[in-house]
C-alpha cells in the first residue's frame, strides 16, 4: 500500500480529526487573505492591510463550525452563511468569510440527495450574492461580488458531483456483492442437485441388487438340503447381482471423481435398450414379468432414458419385495406423440408366503416408508414428466410414468 492509500485509510478512519484540520486550514487562509487589499487608491494593485476585530471574530466563529459539518451539515451551512452576510454587511473592506460556507455547502451537497442540493445551493447563492451587491461601497458589479456567486455554485457542483460518484461507485459494488452471492448460491444448488441425483442412482443400484441377493440367497438356503443343484443356480445368481451391484456402485461413485481423472468412469448410463437384460435379472430370481414395448427402440434424450429404466427397476424391486415371489409383473413401454409411457402393474400375489430367508412378504407396493416412490418421482419431475402411483382395483399395485420426449412447440411442429 502506497503511502498516500495509508494516509487516506488513516484520515478515514478518524473523520472528527480531518475535519478540525479542514478547520484550521480554512480559517489560516481566510486570515492569510484578510491580510490582502485588492484595492489600492493607485490603481489596482495589492497591498497590505489590518483586519477588523469583528471580521476575525466572524471568520474563527466559521471556521469552528466547520468541525462539525459531518454531523449537522444543515446547521453549519446556516451559521456559516449567517457569519457572511454579517461580514458582507458590515466589511469594508471585506474579509473572505465566504470561504467556510462554500466548504459548508459543499459539504451538504455531498451528503444529500439532489434536489436538497437545488434548493439549499440556490438560496444560499442567492442571499450571499444579494448581500454582497446590496451592502458595502463596491458597486453591485464588482468582482468580488461576482466571485461570491461563482464560488458558492463551484461548492454546490462540486459537491453534488462527489455524491454521484460515490453512488456510482457503491451501486457497482452492491452488483458485485450481488452477482458474487448469486454465484454461491447457485454454485450451492448445483451441488445439492448433484448429491440427490447420485443419491438416487446409489438408492436404485444399492435396492435392486440387494433385493435380488436377498431372494437368491433365500432359495439357496431353502433348497440347500433338497436340491443342491438349485442352490447352486441360486448362488450363481447371487455372485452375478452382487457382480452388477459392486460394478453399478463403482460407476456411481466414480462420478464424485475429477473431470480430468482417468480412473472416471466412460461407461454410458444405463436406458432401456438394457431393458431386457434387467428384466432376465428378476427372471432369473423367480419373479415372472412380461414385457411389452411399442416405442420401436427410438432413441431418447438420455435423462429421459436412464429416468424409464430406473424407474422400471425400482417398480419391479418393490413388487420383488413386497409382493412375493409367486406375484407376476407386466410391464408396458408405449410411445405416444411427444411423449413416452412406461407402466408397471403387478397382481399382488401377495398372499403366498415365500421361502424363508427372502425377507419378503405381504405388502401395499411401497416400500415400508423408504425412498423408492420418493426417488422415482423426482426423477420424472426433473425430466418434468407426471408420475402415478397406487393400489389396482382388486389387488396389486401400478406405477405409472408420462416421459416428455420432445417439448410441446416440437410436437407442434412435428408432421402428423
Amino acid at each position: 500500500m502506497s503511502t498516500l492509500a495509508r494516509a487516506r485509510c488513516t484520515l478515514g478512519a478518524h473523520p472528527s480529526a480531518l475535519d478540525a484540520g479542514l478547520a484550521a486550514a480554512v480559517l489560516l487562509c481566510m486570515v492569510a487573505g484578510s491580510f490582502v487589499d485588492p484595492h489600492d487608491p493607485e490603481g489596482v494593485t495589492w497591498g497590505l492591510r489590518t483586519p477588523d476585530v469583528l471580521s476575525l471574530v466572524l471568520m474563527a466563529v466559521g471556521a469552528a463550525a466547520l468541525a462539525f459539518r459531518r454531523r449537522a451539515p444543515l446547521t453549519v451551512l446556516a451559521v456559516t452563511g449567517s457569519v457572511s452576510v454579517v461580514e458582507s454587511v458590515t466589511g469594508d473592506p471585506r474579509a473572505p468569510v465566504v470561504m467556510a460556507t462554500v466548504v459548508a455547502l459543499y459539504t451538504v451537497a455531498a451528503s444529500t440527495d439532489r434536489p436538497t442540493t437545488w434548493r439549499v445551493g440556490l438560496l444560499t447563492m442567492t442571499v450571499l450574492t444579494g448581500a454582497a451587491m446590496l451592502a458595502g461601497s463596491l458597486p453591485w458589479y464588482a468582482q468580488e461580488n461576482l466571485a461570491v456567486f461563482a464560488w458558492t455554485g463551484i461548492g454546490a457542483s462540486a459537491g453534488d458531483a462527489v455524491r454521484s460518484r460515490r453512488a456510482f461507485v457503491q451501486a457497482i459494488r452492491d452488483r458485485a456483492e450481488k452477482a458474487e452471492r448469486t454465484r454461491e448460491e447457485e454454485a450451492r444448488r448445483r451441488v445439492a442437485e448433484e448429491r440427490l441425483r447420485i443419491a438416487r442412482d446409489l438408492h436404485d443400484v444399492v435396492a435392486h441388487h440387494i433385493a435380488l441377493v436377498n431372494v437368491q440367497a433365500g432359495v439357496a438356503a431353502h433348497v440347500m438340503d433338497k436340491r443342491p443343484d438349485q442352490a447352486k443356480e441360486a448362488l450363481a445368481h447371487v455372485r452375478a447381482a452382487s457382480r452388477s451391484a459392486l460394478d453399478e456402485l463403482r460407476a456411481t461413485v466414480g462420478l464424485l471423481r475429477q473431470s480430468g481423472d482417468p480412473e472416471a468412469p466412460t461407461e454410458p448410463a444405463p436406458g432401456l435398450d438394457r431393458l431386457d437384460e434387467l428384466v432376465g435379472t428378476f427372471r432369473n430370481a423367480g419373479l415372472r414379468v412380461e414385457v411389452a414395448r411399442s416405442d420401436q427402440g427410438a432413441p431418447l434424450p438420455a435423462a429421459v432414458d436412464l429416468a424409464a429404466y430406473r424407474i422400471i427397476q425400482e417398480a419391479l424391486t418393490n413388487v420383488q419385495k413386497h409382493a412375493g415371489t409367486r406375484a407376476k409383473a407386466e410391464v408396458s413401454v408405449v410411445r405416444v406423440g411427444p411423449n413416452v409411457e412406461v407402466t408397471v402393474l403387478d397382481d399382488g400375489a401377495a398372499g403366498d408366503v415365500a421361502p424363508p430367508g427372502t425377507g419378503t412378504g405381504p405388502g401395499t407396493g411401497t416400500d415400508g416408508g423408504g425412498h423408492g416412490l420418493l426417488g422415482m418421482r423426482e426423477r420424472v419431475t426433473a425430466v418434468r414428466g407426471t408420475l402415478t402411483t397406487g393400489p389396482r382395483y382388486g389387488d396389486g399395485f401400478r406405477v405409472h410414468a408420462i416421459l416428455p420426449v420432445r417439448n410441446r412447440t416440437d410436437a407442434a411442429e412435428a408432421p402428423v
